[in-house]
C-alpha cells in the first residue's frame, strides 16, 4: 500500500476517483460512482500511455485501494472506500 501511495500520479488517480463526475465524462452511460472509470479515461486524463496508466491502476488494485469491474470489453476502476477508511484509521492509531 505504501508503494502505491509513493507516486504522485497514483495519488492523483485516487483523488480523481474520489469524485469522478468532476474529473471525467461518463463512459457509455456508466454510473461512475457505482461502477467506476474506464482505463481509457484515466489514460487520457494522465496524458500518458495506456501501458503506464494500466500499470498504475494495477498497483493501486493490488494494494487494495481500488476495485475493478469488467463490463464487456472494458474494465472500470473505483476507489475501495472501506479500505481507504481502514488505512486512515491505521495512520490515526499508529502515527
Amino acid at each position: 500500500m505504501f508503494k502505491a501511495l509513493s507516486n504522485e500520479a497514483r495519488l492523483q488517480i485516487l483523488q480523481w476517483l474520489k469524485e469522478p463526475e468532476k474529473h471525467f465524462v461518463p463512459h457509455e452511460g456508466i454510473d461512475m460512482r457505482k461502477i467506476g472509470v474506464c482505463v481509457s479515461q484515466v489514460t487520457e486524463k494522465l496524458n500518458m500511455t495506456q501501458s503506464t496508466a494500466s500499470q498504475y491502476l494495477s498497483i493501486l488494485q493490488r494494494s487494495g485501494l481500488i476495485q475493478t469491474e469488467r463490463i464487456g470489453k472494458f474494465t472500470y476502476f473505483k476507489r475501495d472506500e472501506e479500505k481507504i477508511r481502514e488505512m486512515a484509521a491505521f495512520f490515526d492509531r499508529e502515527l
